[in-house]
């Protein structure tokens, strides 16, 4: 078999109806990179139904130079399918590539589907340079309150993530008239000191203190200090 009908075979087979199949042909794409596969995996990224096989096919876009797949991706996630925003993402922040950081717009970080917002989180900390890590924790701090737990819990670790860019914000956002945030804020304050506490225990004793009212809040505040 030539090598270009071996590539068509791997193309044809990322789109077969068994996962099984789609599967393999991801793990074939990955095990021998061919540039013209990149294109066929970043859109069956998008509509790819199987956890696995979305895995896979990322797995394979890390096994080719950052040169051919960065630029797809990042096209991408201009995407009006939410999958293929949130695969794209995923995708650059395995890759780790910094030249993508410029991509992650505040749109993206604010996006209103939960998925692509969370992966986005996770794409920026990993791709933000030095020096714009406070203005990275400014913006993830808009989003505070947002979400039910599990998304919350996602935003506060990348919070965390980002060291001692994260305290100043958090600090700022305990001032926020609106309970959620200000509950959210002290949840995450309470995981950058202990990061052994729990985030469901972190989080119900935020909301009882902000329940008591700001002179409890304001005790908090010193204690923390």
């Amino acid at each position: 078999m030539t090598v270009a009908r071996q590539s068509a075979g791997v193309v044809e087979a990322l789109a077969h109806p068994r996962a099984s199949v789609r599967l393999r042909a991801a793990l074939e794409a990955g095990s021998r990179p061919d540039p013209d596969y990149v294109r066929t995996l970043v859109e069956r990224c998008a509509v790819e139904p199987d956890f696995y096989v979305r895995d896979m096919l990322t797995w394979a876009l890390t096994r080719h130079p950052a040169g051919a797949t960065v630029p797809r991706l990042v096209e991408e996630l201009g995407s009006d399918v939410a999958q293929g925003r949130s695969q794209a993402l995923h995708t650059l922040s395995k890759i780790g590539d910094g030249r993508a950081w410029r991509a992650i717009t505040r749109s993206l970080l604010s996006d209103t589907d939960e998925e692509v917002a969370r992966s986005a989180w996770r794409a920026a900390v990993v791709l933000v340079p030095d020096g714009e890590r406070g203005a990275l924790a400014a913006q993830l701090a808009t989003q505070l309150g947002r979400g039910g737990r599990d998304l919350q819990l996602s935003l506060s670790r990348a919070l965390i993530a980002l060291g001692d860019a994260a305290p100043p914000v958090l600090a700022a956002a305990r001032r926020n008239p609106a309970p959620e945030v200000r509950a959210h804020a002290i949840a995450t304050e309470r995981l950058w000191h202990d990061p052994d506490t729990g985030f469901e225990a972190a989080i119900d004793e935020a909301k009882r203190v902000v329940a008591l009212g700001p002179e409890r809040e304001e005790a908090l505040r010193r204690a923390d200090r």
